[in-house]
């Protein structure tokens, strides 16, 4: 029995974490159950799109991308879709050119962000800020 070649990778952003699952097919990109042809908001849809577009049709119309999302808002969820996607098409082709092109692109899709929301502290109503005295 011949095994076949299933990637499964992970991007986040904020609190926002997708888990794309890559596997032979015929180009078929589903998020949450949903083809993302007809995801709305319409902005976070070409979010989700642009590691598509870069790479080419060639290189996605080959494969079947299953995403997951959770936590985060809608274009949190979409920029890590994007990041999965990407990062799961650069695992299945293996081609250091198109890491090349995500990178001049936006570095982001491939790396990521690392910034977190600061935690807040005592003393004051958020990270940062304080209560006021007054001495009157």
């Amino acid at each position: 029995m011949p095994s076949k070649k299933v990637i499964v990778v992970s991007g986040k952003r904020k609190t926002a974490l997708a888990r794309a699952i890559v596997k032979p097919g015929i180009g078929r990109i589903r998020i949450n159950k949903i083809p993302i042809e007809i995801v709305e908001p319409e902005i976070a849809r070409e979010k989700m799109m642009e590691p598509l577009f870069q790479a080419g049709e060639e290189v996605w119309k080959q494969v079947d991308i299953d995403i997951k999302t959770s936590g985060g808002g809608y274009m949190g969820q979409a920029e890590a879709a994007r990041m999965a996607v990407a990062n799961g098409l650069l695992k299945w082709t293996k081609s250091s050119h198109l890491r090349t092109v995500y990178a001049e692109y936006d570095r982001t899709m491939i790396v990521g962000d690392s910034r977190r929301k600061e935690t807040k502290k005592f003393g004051g109503p958020g990270a940062r800020a304080r209560d006021q005295k007054s001495y009157r």
